[in-house]
């Protein structure tokens, strides 16, 4: 049964509202955090940046619409090794000027990240490091923020920054993870003896190494471990100077 079958229920009693998606993208390059961003081609906003997005269709799940937004708007269709998750809703009621816009964010997180083309309304599309992406359209420096931060405490309790990283690592390398995302150096030993020490959290690839430019052997590879959760946490530096 339909609303407009249901007795004494008038859909035209509620003031109308859209539904939209929008997602923070990051992936790591030259060991620096980055967004995916997009120059939106159409009004509002014409001509500045943005996370992708677009409206949710009536037939489709918020997850569907991120997926399908982020295929049409920069070219990334079915990337390997993408985890998607939903980040919060967004809903005041003049964060969009054309109407009322509820909005699903979600997060999403990509090892090795092509490059991306603009597509559908979007102009252009491309990667930008993270310290540099300011001034976004609608209210998408909150919704990057809070993505961010989202990002920097599950790695704290989760092994989510192997998501970060190709099927095969080195521990240099999701060291970079960390560092990136939290925006801090990391003892590289401590770094190093901390990971080892908790169970399931990586897995030695036998007998497989990398060479890392620099002039000492080669690095042993790893692969994600079995575990969800860090135990213990891996906890990110505390900050220093006056303002700790």
């Amino acid at each position: 049964m339909s609303g407009n079958d249901l007795p004494g229920y008038d859909k035209h009693a509620y003031e109308p509202f859209a539904v939209t998606v929008d997602l923070a993208v990051f992936t790591i390059r030259d060991g620096t955090l980055h967004v995916l961003l997009v120059e939106r081609g159409e009004e509002p906003y014409a001509g500045r940046w943005a996370l992708p997005g677009g409206f949710v269709q009536p037939d489709e799940a918020a997850e569907t619409a991120a997926r399908r937004e982020l295929a049409e708007e920069t070219g990334l269709a079915d990337v390997v090794g993408l985890h998607l998750e939903q980040l919060r809703t967004y809903s005041e009621p003049d964060r969009d000027p054309r109407m009322r816009v509820v909005s699903v964010a979600f997060t999403a997180l990509l090892p090795d990240a092509p490059e991306a083309h603009g597509g559908s309304d979007a102009a252009d599309a491309r990667w930008v490091p993270y310290d540099r992406a300011a001034g976004l359209a609608f209210d998408h420096d909150r919704i990057l923020a809070d993505a961010r931060e989202r990002v920097g405490a599950k790695l704290e309790y989760t092994c989510l920054a192997t998501a970060f990283c190709p099927s095969e690592f080195t521990l240099g390398e999701l060291q970079q993870v960390y560092e990136a995302v939290w925006g801090t150096a990391l003892d590289r030993p401590n770094f190093r003896r901390k990971v080892l020490a908790t169970a399931g959290f990586v897995e030695q690839v036998a007998g497989a190494s990398r060479l890392t430019g620099g002039r000492g052997k080669p690095a042993a590879l790893y692969r994600a471990g079995t575990a969800t959760a860090l135990h213990p946490p891996l906890l990110r530096p505390a900050p220093e100077g006056p303002s700790a």
